[in-house]
């Protein structure tokens, strides 16, 4: 791998590590209440976007049922939290918790870790869960929100899948270079989160 490319990799991993305020999907955001709202709600955050696309990457690498097992499981345990989230039930270190998923997700990704199915949806439910919380606490639960902020996270998930295919058939560095980004950028998180 030439400087060049090194470079072209390191900034914007740099960039990531030192602006954790792009973190923009929690608490204290004013949100509308429609489909559309939902629906663009997941990209508006950072933190959110890379953990979804992460996810559907590493649902390739896992290979096999994984490709759906994994993306269902974060949507369904999304769900959950986001109900979870509207009602008010605290649920504790949710920051920090998906702070956490974007390095344990940017790893695995970056180091092509595998696992058996029943351990890597298990993982990705508990993230999926707080991840959802998250938009929970701030959006409530009103139907077509949350329908928008599903819809998306499948859309993201969908864009991993097709990222994790095109690594694998072309090769997986600039993908393990988005996914080492972001689990610096999660350790950033980790510090603005304690």
């Amino acid at each position: 791998m030439s400087v060049k490319t090194l470079f072209a990799a390191a900034v914007p991993a740099a960039a990531l590590i030192v602006l954790p305020s792009v973190a923009l999907a929690h608490p204290g955001h004013a949100l509308g209440t429609s489909f559309a709202a939902g629906a663009l709600h997941p990209l508006t955050g950072l933190d959110h976007a890379l953990a979804m696309v992460l996810v559907g990457a590493l649902s390739v690498q896992q290979g096999g049922a994984a490709r759906w097992a994994l993306p269902a499981a974060f949507v369904a345990a999304m769900a959950a939290g986001i109900g979870l989230g509207a009602t008010g039930l605290a649920l504790p270190l949710v920051e920090a918790g998906i702070a956490v998923s974007l390095v344990l997700f940017g790893l695995a990704v970056a180091f092509g870790w595998r696992a058996p199915l029943a351990a890597a949806s298990s993982l990705v439910a508990v993230f999926g869960l707080l991840h959802g919380h998250a938009h929970g606490v701030e959006a409530g639960a009103g139907f077509a929100l949350v329908a928008g902020m599903l819809g998306a996270t499948a859309l993201l998930h969908g864009t991993g899948i097709a990222l994790g295919l095109i690594a694998r058939r072309h090769g997986v560095l600039a993908l393990r270079l988005l996914a080492g980004g972001t689990a610096c950028f999660g350790l950033g998180l980790m510090g603005a989160a304690i």
